[in-house]
């Protein structure tokens, strides 16, 4: 069954398992071999130790199946910016998509400045989940890759694309609750 057009739940977990936060939905508007990429607005979003909050802006998410991270896009009045999670792979698993968490994090802001965070929380978590010496250079490694998609803006770093995919996702929504309402009314 195909994801696209669909809503779907997402799921990260930590290294050994363990759950580390939880979004209810996503619209999916694309995928294929490499990328399922979701649009989002107002989600709520649930961590290990049960806060929850909601996402104040929509966003685009993409979700790489064979690459070490996936980025969320977050559509502001003042531009697009960008959150990065170095993280495992995706998979699907009944309308939901999965993946580790590896803590380290690349912000490329709508000012278009860019920073690693999360280092210091990524070398704990090395030493207490025991990444091994292989993952480790896995996962700096795509720090690098991405850092080169960003300087040559390379999707998912294109912010036409982003703009693209979320006009796809206005009148997507839009036209599923039109029919959603029409069907009420025929009834």
């Amino acid at each position: 069954m195909s994801l696209v057009f669909n809503w779907i739940e997402i799921k990260s977990f930590k290294h050994d398992g363990t759950s580390h936060r939880f979004w209810d939905r996503g619209f999916v508007l694309h995928e294929d071999n490499n990328y399922i990429i979701v649009a989002s607005k107002q989600t709520k979003v649930v961590e290990t130790n049960g806060r929850s909050w909601f996402t104040k802006e929509p966003a685009i998410s993409i979700f790489s199946k064979k690459d070490w991270f996936n980025v969320i896009a977050m559509i502001k009045n003042d531009g697009i910016s960008y959150y990065c999670n170095i993280a495992s792979p995706c998979l699907v698993e009944k309308k939901t998509i999965k993946y580790i968490d590896y803590d380290l994090d690349i912000k490329y802001n709508e000012k278009k400045q860019l920073k690693l965070l999360d280092r210091n929380e990524y070398e704990l978590h090395r030493k207490q989940y025991n990444y091994s010496d292989d993952l480790n250079l896995v996962l700096w490694n795509q720090i690098l890759e991405i850092s080169v998609m960003i300087q040559k803006n390379k999707f998912p770093f294109n912010d036409k694309q982003i703009c693209d995919y979320y006009e796809m996702f206005k009148k997507k929504v839009m036209v599923k609750k039109d029919e959603q309402n029409s069907d009420s009314n025929s009834k």
